[in-house]
């Protein structure tokens, strides 16, 4: 194919744009016609890294565009952005090569003893001491190279049952399956081991995707990555139990009967002489004593319930908002868009998904153990798999894509982008064959050949937040800030931090279909912390003047904020986002039309440390989430 040519008269102007990007940032430059994260507004992190305009106007030059992805990475920079200035300024991103957003593609690790895959180094404190290995690389493989995987066809429906119904027979196939993989040698990538270090490498630094670490947490990755673990986790188990129909059961922490960890899970032993192979050491011991019930909001330290709410109030009002007014669309569910080239924390969209947020870390704080320095095991990615409940709980994590796509609401849909649907990872089946496996070919369950046997949700569906006050009452002493005063210098620490902001539409009321597809949505962007330390902050919304009487239950409480350590190599400062949608908060607290309403950001403490956050911006935006 003969190189295209272009004849690009480039302006000041039109530049302003390219160089406003960071590096990464102008690798990721792409829309996509069909993208349901497409938005009128955008809630990206914003970039200080900006490169200064040229003090002349170029003459108009020919420009060269290179054919090849290997091209594209030897184009010297500078030139290619003043030959691409006339583009931006005439025609759509969409003229620009798929190479400047490349889908995420992890390594083979069919060489996993060379360059593509090294020892673990990210997201843990080494110098506190290690309860696992770092050493997170699969054995080798007997094959001689991957291949595209082929789903069985035509195959057995597997299914996924709830926890606390599992009947003894169920029970015992299980333990026997499991046992059975924790009894395979260090050189089969089927043992339960090698199953932990799967976690391990795609998440603490093993490996890397185009010069960068890769890093499946944080961002869209997360759903599918998970959802292809657990696929083959579960083939494996159905493969040494000798079941075609074995399915994967689910830790169903969202319904009142599954809120509790049963005890054949907690459990030393299964009798007087036998392991329990479902056991495990590092668990936090005042959680896992019998009938103790999670904390779905957990804020780092145990919760004294109210009189008026009980922890089952909050694990019902918290899945609510998270599962319906904060995963609004596409972009608040899955997270945000990481492509090739990208930074594995501080990406150009980094934003993090409601669920993966909220429910799924407290669920990993809430059983790690607090007593060790990395939380082991639950509590710290790189030794999470070695508990068989991280499975269970990612199962259930599983079902929550599966529950918010069959409600049929507008925006519910998964990314549409190429960068997504072309993202892959690569792991062992359950023949120890390594298979190359694509986001757009787990979307469709009939694919993957299994499906949950659904206990009821009517517990949280319908348990919506009320206010607490009587009317919407704000601190008048609450600092005004509008998203462009908003600037780098907000620390989070020990004191709740309380600031007005306007809202876009001036207090004008809406439409109830106007509602219904353009939400109004609080974006916190540029979130800074240390990332050797869990970070966790609450957020509040006209919250009566003290933040601290309000919970979980209570209308003002927009939502959380929480992470796992994520620490990079080279830093130990990580960078995140989330969005909180308050359409129906504000019809819940009668502050439709008012201006501006009070933010309040509480901290929530870990062991009664307070790790530093600094927000880079918070501002209120109207986001159609109907294309």
């Amino acid at each position: 194919m003969a190189p295209l040519s272009f004849t690009l008269a480039t302006t000041s102007s039109s530049l302003s744009l390219l160089f406003s990007q960071t590096p990464t940032q102008q690798r990721q430059l792409k829309t996509h016609a069909k993208q349901t994260h497409r938005f009128q507004v955008s809630c990206n992190v914003s970039s200080d890294d900006h490169e200064k305009l040229p003090t002349t106007n170029p003459q108009p030059q020919k420009l060269i565009l290179p054919q090849t992805s290997l091209d594209w990475q030897n184009v010297d920079r500078r030139n290619l952005l003043l030959g691409l200035g006339g583009v931006y300024s005439t025609v759509s991103l969409n003229g620009v090569p798929s190479a400047f957003a490349d889908a995420v593609k992890s390594p083979s690790i069919v060489s996993s003893f060379g360059p593509s895959c090294k020892e673990a180094g990210s997201g843990f404190n080494a110098d506190k001491g290690l309860f696992r290995s770092t050493a997170c690389c699969p054995p080798p493989s007997k094959y001689v190279k991957e291949e595209d995987y082929v789903f069985p066809q035509p195959g057995e429906t597997r299914i996924r049952q709830p926890l606390h119904s599992l009947s003894p027979e169920y029970i015992e196939k299980f333990r026997y399956g499991i046992q059975q993989m924790r009894d395979l040698p260090d050189d089969d990538p089927r043992s339960f081991k090698n199953q932990a270090k799967v976690h391990c490498a795609y998440c603490n630094g093993s490996y890397t995707q185009n010069g960068q670490q890769l890093q499946i947490h944080n961002s869209w990755l997360f759903f599918p990555f998970h959802r292809y673990y657990l696929y083959f986790f579960e083939r494996i188990l159905g493969h040494f139990v000798d079941d075609k129909t074995f399915g994967l059961p689910y830790w169903n922490w969202d319904n009142p009967d599954g809120m509790v960890i049963p005890n054949f899970v907690l459990e030393e032993k299964q009798s007087d002489t036998n392991p329990n192979p479902l056991y495990d050491l590092f668990r936090e011991k005042k959680h896992i004593k019998p009938g103790v019930m999670i904390d779905l909001d957990f804020t780092g330290t145990d919760r004294i319930v109210g009189k008026y709410y009980s922890q089952k109030d909050v694990n019902d009002t918290t899945m609510n908002r998270q599962m319906m007014r904060n995963a609004f669309d596409a972009k608040s569910f899955f997270g945000g868009r990481y492509v090739a080239g990208s930074a594995p924390i501080a990406n150009a969209d980094n934003l993090v998904g409601a669920i993966e947020a909220g429910c799924h870390t407290a669920v990993h704080r809430w059983v790690g153990d607090s007593e060790k320095p990395n939380h082991e095991d639950m509590g710290n990615f790189y030794s999470a798999g070695y508990d068989p409940l991280f499975y269970l709980h990612h199962s259930n994590v599983d079902r929550m894509w599966t529950l918010w796509k069959d409600m049929e609401v507008v925006g519910h849909k998964e990314p549409e982008g190429e960068d997504w649907l072309n993202a892959s990872y690569v792991f062992f089946d359950e023949n120890q064959k390594p298979v190359r496996v694509y986001n757009r070919d787990c979307v469709n369950l009939d694919n993957l050949k299994y499906k949950y046997l659904h206990s009821s949700i009517d517990s949280w569906k319908d348990r919506k937040p009320k206010p607490r006050c009587a009317n919407s009452s704000t601190n008048t002493s609450a600092k005004n800030m509008n998203g462009e005063d908003f600037k780098s210098n907000v620390v989070i620490n020990k004191t709740p931090v309380r600031f007005r902001l306007n809202r876009p539409n001036g207090g004008e009321k809406r439409s109830p279909e106007d509602k219904k597809n353009v939400k109004e949505i609080l974006c916190v962007t540029g979130i800074n912390f240390d990332g050797m330390k869990p970070a966790k902050f609450d957020v509040f919304v006209n919250d009566c003047g003290d933040s601290t009487k309000i919970t979980a239950c209570e209308s003002e409480y927009a939502g959380t904020f929480a992470a796992i350590p994520h620490k990079k190599d080279e830093s130990m400062v990580c960078k995140s986002g989330m969005r909180f949608g308050i359409t129906e908060l504000l019809e819940e607290i009668n502050a439709e039309d008012h201006k501006s309403v009070q933010v309040t950001i509480e901290p929530r403490p870990t062991k009664d440390e307070y790790p530093d956050i600094n927000i880079e911006k918070i501002e209120i935006k109207l986001i159609d989430v109907s294309k």
